[in-house]
């Protein structure tokens, strides 16, 4: 089956024709290629499907989530957000209501009581359009109507992709057209370094995490939601990646491991605070692991990040035939994956005493900007 959704623009269409700029493959695929690395991507929901860098020996390992049937994107019951832009306000939002000027709108519940990344029409549930294409770069867009997903207000939005050496660069903008209304977005990336070809472990638990201007995270309660309250984190304790670089299992051991991320949920699934003022340019996260050698280091015009261990796989999910052993089962389990999802604080719309208010409410004609890049190398 092929994929049936793609939308292109007369001007890429034609640009392809020329051969000025890359078609999509069979699947759809865009592939983007710089020294030392290698993406593709997908129309639906902006999606990165691959991301090709090679390991200390050399080999090239596709280090994120994803399917080898793009088709399978807009079917998955589980939909998992692989590496998509969910939208227009990513992650929880209390009670499924918030208010702007004393006027309260609701939306829809799909996690529990609270709405995720703005229930199940947000944009990862979308197709988007190309509206420019290069063999490094690519840039998708897309309109979102007043009231789909109970949110106030037409929004346009864009993301460019794009790739340079060892280095992937992300853009969003996005501007409400009409009136106030929320957004917040982010890359929902999901990496597993080794590529599942490790032989001793699937897991993430070997991948080491670095944050060094991360003291504080958002409490939460026992389906994931911000409290309200902000704590700091001490040294050593299990939120701790700021004092030195950790193992992402290294508290696994801790009391209050279990549940630590909600109610059944161990390992972690919360939103951790960035120092402010921090130095221009800081690497405010790295992922690196040993047994393949590749390391990553994240830097964001953003000023939270959302780390989540995929403590929900079931473990009847397959990764893609570009990654794990040959002749073994292709089953991701618990544990198997780490999303990190640069972004502003969680819920803040419902907090105004966080002083966020600015940074996730827009008015008419006010832009959003966010900008992220993951650079490649070894340890």
């Amino acid at each position: 089956m092929r994929y049936p959704y793609y939308l292109f623009t007369a001007s890429v269409a034609a640009a392809a024709i020329r051969g000025k700029a890359p078609r999509p493959d069979a699947d759809g695929r865009y592939t983007l290629e710089a020294p030392g690395i290698r993406a593709q991507f997908i129309p639906y929901a902006a999606t990165l499907t691959n991301l090709f860098v090679k390991d200390k020996n050399g080999v090239e390992r596709d280090i994120v989530l994803g399917y080898d049937n793009t088709s399978f994107y807009p079917v998955d019951p589980g939909h998992p957000v692989y590496n998509a832009i969910p939208g227009r306000y990513a992650n929880r939002i209390g009670g499924g209501k918030f208010k702007i000027d004393n006027v309260t709108y609701t939306t829809p519940l799909n996690d529990g009581p609270n709405t995720l990344h703005s229930g199940l029409n947000n944009w990862s549930f979308r197709t988007w359009n190309v509206t420019n294409v290069t063999n490094s770069s690519i840039t998708f867009s897309i309109l979102d109507p007043a009231n789909s997903t109970g949110m106030p207000g037409r929004v346009e939005a864009s993301v460019t992709y794009s790739l340079e050496k060892n280095k992937w660069n992300i853009k969003m903008d996005a501007v409400s057209l009409d009136t106030k209304t929320p957004i917040m977005l982010t890359q929902h990336t999901y990496f597993q370094l080794d590529a599942y070809a490790n032989p001793d472990t699937r897991t993430v638990w070997n991948h080491t995490f670095s944050m060094p201007h991360s003291k504080r995270v958002l409490d939460i309660d026992k389906n994931a939601l911000p409290t309200g309250k902000i704590n700091n984190i001490a040294k050593d304790s299990t939120d701790d990646f700021w004092s030195a670089p950790h193992q992402l299992g290294f508290a696994s051991g801790n009391k209050g491991w279990e549940n630590h991320c909600g109610d059944g949920c161990h390992g972690y699934n919360g939103n951790w605070l960035f120092d402010s003022p921090r130095p221009a340019d800081a690497v405010v996260a790295t992922l690196s692991s040993a047994w393949s050698g590749i390391k990553a280091d994240l830097r964001t015009n953003q000023e939270a990040i959302v780390i989540y261990t995929c403590n929900w796989n079931d473990g009847k999910t397959e990764f893609k035939s570009t990654q794990g052993i040959a002749g073994k089962d292709k089953f991701i389990p618990r544990d198997g994956c780490i999303a990190i999802e640069a972004q502003d604080y969680v819920d803040g719309i419902n907090h105004p005493e966080w002083g966020r208010l600015d940074k996730q409410i827009f008015g008419p004609g006010q832009n959003y900007h966010w900008e992220s890049s993951w650079t490649f190398g070894l340890m």
